[in-house]
């Protein structure tokens, strides 16, 4: 069987679920539906009622898991805050924010955890 990612995209309601055979191909697209997510973001907070600010607040989330299908051993996403920031993060229940380095994008950051994670993982 062939290693296979999912990406998940949680914004508001509607959960989508993609598959991809490849990671580059998974990173791409997870970029490309964030910076959509990212950019339809309107200046209102999402709900009056709370006492968030914009960079608070988590629009969307995009998951990305793999390769395994039952129990993914790499699970990571990034966060489409209300103000239109995105922040990378690796986990699931306990996430942890990747700190992008200088001139990097989240995206960027979030494909270097992966190399760094794939360079330790045992076997390889």
């Amino acid at each position: 069987m062939s290693a296979r990612w999912t990406l998940t995209v949680r914004s508001g309601p509607r959960v989508e679920r993609t598959t991809f055979p490849a990671l580059p191909t998974a990173l791409a697209r997870l970029e490309a539906r964030a910076g959509e997510l990212a950019g339809g973001v309107s200046d209102r907070p999402a709900a009056k009622r709370m006492r968030f600010t914009p960079e608070e607040q988590v629009l969307a989330r995009l998951e990305l898991a793999g390769p395994e299908r039952l129990l993914p051993r790499v699970r990571v996403g990034v966060d489409v805050h209300g103000d239109g920031s995105v922040a990378a993060y690796r986990g699931r229940v306990r996430r942890k924010v990747i700190a992008p380095e200088r001139g990097e994008t989240p995206y960027a950051a979030l494909a270097r955890t992966l190399t760094d994670s794939a360079d330790r993982a045992p076997g390889s």
